[in-house]
């Protein structure tokens, strides 16, 4: 079953990352990743989970979620452990096999709103990108910048919330939002900013000194952080989380 680490802390953006048990590739099919969409869109209706971005691999997920109310850490929770189990259940069943689909836990980044949320979209974005599977995040149909540029399905037949995410990003139009996500696209990929950056996958949390100092006051712990180079980047250090 699907538990977030011990980290976790309600009234965030979370990224969220799990893998596929010893990595495998059991996310390989488009029938695959189709069933986890459905299952997660079941969450979605089910919990009210709020989806910013995702991106589905063959072997681990992406999610970035906001926790938008008083009990969003069983939110997260019971949504992660719904789509996770079902996911898990329907495909033993097809393939007549026994055993872990998924990694034991999910890895919980939180993160900052501002630049720092601006460059964790992206960096999901350019996941297969990055993989060398595709050119482009507009060639991937498994993920929530496609889905934005792409997809013609009804609204309520997506994962992501395009309304908060554009109200979280001050952007007042979808078209706006098409623009502002493209260029971000555009940016890293003429700066060839497309290697793997392990912070947004294996830390507790990433954004501004205030910000990472509150985080480490809610959990009442001292954690090691580093500062970014050129940056002022401050982030606790934690291991863990996928590419």
């Amino acid at each position: 079953m699907a538990r977030a680490n011990r980290y976790y802390q309600p009234g965030l953006i979370w990224h969220i990352t799990h893998r596929c048990h010893k990595r495998e590739f059991l996310l390989k099919f488009i029938k695959d990743k189709q069933m986890w969409s459905r299952w997660v869109l079941a969450s979605k209706r089910q919990f009210g989970l709020c989806i910013l971005n995702y991106v589905i691999t063959s072997n681990h997920i992406h999610l970035l979620i906001l926790d938008r109310n008083q009990n969003a850490d069983q939110t997260i929770s019971r949504s992660l452990q719904l789509a996770a189990g079902r996911v898990a259940q329907e495909y033993n069943k097809r393939k007549k096999r026994s055993g872990a689909f998924w990694e034991d836990r999910y890895h919980a980044t939180a993160i900052e709103t501002g630049d720092h949320f601006i460059n964790c979209l992206t960096y999901i974005d350019l996941n297969m990108v990055r993989a060398k599977v595709v050119g482009h995040p507009g060639d991937w149909p498994f993920g929530g910048y496609y889905e934005l540029q792409q997809s013609r399905e009804r609204f309520r037949n997506q994962l992501v919330d395009w309304r908060t995410l554009s109200l979280l990003l001050g952007i007042k139009s979808l078209e706006s939002l098409r623009d502002a996500r493209a260029e971000w696209v555009e940016k890293k990929c003429l700066a060839g900013k497309l290697e793997r950056d392990a912070k947004w996958t294996e830390n507790v949390a990433v954004g501004s000194r205030e910000y990472t100092e509150k985080i480490m006051e809610k959990l009442g712990r001292k954690m090691k952080r580093e500062e970014e180079q050129g940056g002022g980047t401050i982030y606790p250090l934690r291991g863990g989380g996928p590419a």
